[in-house]
């Protein structure tokens, strides 16, 4: 079926191949970390490591790479501290930490650490490339011009990312608000997942509820696990 290429292998082909293809709206410029060499040889080596097998995945989409995040790693939601920190793989990244990062790895833990979670979810984006604006990150949906140009370009990457070999049963979509309302109207239209479960995006527990850090924990760990 896959031509004896391995899950990782076929996310490393995926994210080499990564073009949008469309005119930025202004100030706004792409984040592309797959044109590093640094970046593509972590890339390989995580998912090497955690990917090098065929087994069916669900799927966890968030929105786009940060600029400490998958921006730099290439890696959805891993910074290059947990990188190094826990998943052990040694990089040169400049070692800034990133919110959502860290929560993720705290739910990785309590999940059962990264072997056993990546063996059955896989992270994703609905924008696999990011975009930053003023030095900021811009995220897909903040211009309606970005959104209605990257369209085509959302549609064929959610297709090829499930191709990877994603269990198309439920997705989990990182972010309650814009995100998920954007990822459904998306899926009423083209039947990509038979059910989008929506949960609250880290970096928002991480600055605005993080008294309540163990029962977000809790909550998503048992969601994911349904």
């Amino acid at each position: 079926m896959y031509n004896k290429k391995t899950f990782a292998d076929r996310i490393i082909d995926f994210y080499k191949k990564l073009d949008a293809g469309i005119k930025l709206p202004g100030g706004v410029e792409i984040l592309n970390p797959y044109k590093d060499k640094e970046t593509i040889k972590a890339c390989i080596e995580f998912y090497g490591k955690y990917y090098n097998d065929n087994a069916v995945r669900r799927v966890i989409l968030g929105i786009n790479p940060g600029r400490f995040g998958a921006g730099v790693t290439g890696i959805p939601f891993t910074d290059p501290v947990r990188l190094e920190k826990v998943c052990g793989i040694k990089n040169n990244f400049d070692k800034k930490p990133e919110l959502s990062s860290q929560f993720v790895y705290m739910l990785i833990e309590r999940m059962g650490g990264p072997t056993h979670f990546y063996k059955h979810y896989y992270f994703g984006a609905v924008s696999p490339l990011g975009f930053v604006k003023n030095g900021k990150n811009h995220n897909y949906y903040d211009s309606e011009e970005l959104k209605k140009s990257l369209k085509p370009f959302i549609i064929k990457t959610l297709v090829e990312q499930i191709a990877l070999g994603i269990n198309t049963a439920k997705c989990f979509c990182m972010g309650q608000g814009k995100n998920y309302d954007y990822l459904t109207k998306l899926n009423s239209r083209l039947n990509l997942f038979k059910e989008i479960i929506p949960l609250p995006h880290p970096r928002w527990i991480m600055q605005y509820r993080r008294k309540h850090l163990n029962e977000f924990l809790d909550d998503i760990s048992a969601i994911l696990s349904r």
